[in-house]
């Protein structure tokens, strides 16, 4: 067997190890281990705050991937022209998009644009949106935001100094459930 070998190769097993023996200098004993340590009588203390953290953590990760869905974001300076966009769950706008989408989330930047035709649950307007738009839940036009065209929404929130102008109306969905809860 080669020096290296024996410095660098693999171990059959940990049962290999040989006892050692320990001296403790201040009291002068000495202690000889009798049997070799083997990996499951070692186990490795973890604080409790640790613990609590990472398992926090890994909760947090779950939830992300959970709703980390495909998400589409259109950057500063990039336009993006005449598509259809589909299977998207969230689409940001920070440039400037001219399509037709049907999806769960758009949030548009202040600096961003849309122009088009869209269908969303959420809508968080801060940019500008000119077209036909049909929010399902949630429609909110923040103080920079700026709506202009066919909009149709379940529930309205208007920042002071953001602007909503055009065809606007409850949507005849959310219209007729307050119709039937009325009744």
């Amino acid at each position: 067997m080669l020096k290296s070998e024996k410095f660098f190769g693999k171990r059959d097993s940990i049962s290999e190890l040989k006892p050692a023996s320990v001296t403790d200098k201040a009291a002068g004993a000495s202690l000889m281990v009798a049997a070799p340590v083997t990996m499951a009588a070692v186990t490795r203390a973890v604080p409790a705050s640790i613990a609590q953290t990472s398992a926090a953590a890994a909760a947090s990760a779950v939830a992300a991937n959970a709703e980390m869905r495909s998400k589409l974001t259109v950057g500063p300076n990039i336009k993006l022209k005449g598509v259809e966009i589909t299977d998207c769950d969230t689409l940001v706008v920070e440039g400037r998009v001219e399509a037709t989408i049907d999806s769960r989330v758009i949030q548009i930047s202040e600096k961003g644009a849309f122009i088009g035709t869209a269908e969303f649950d959420i809508a968080e307007i801060r940019g500008e949106f000119d077209g036909d738009l049909t929010v399902r839940q949630k429609l909110v036009v923040f103080s920079s935001g700026r709506v202009n065209g066919k909009v149709r929404y379940g529930k309205l929130v208007i920042e002071e100094g953001g602007q909503l102008s055009g065809d606007v109306q409850l949507s005849t969905s959310v219209s007729k459930a307050l119709a039937v809860a009325t009744a």
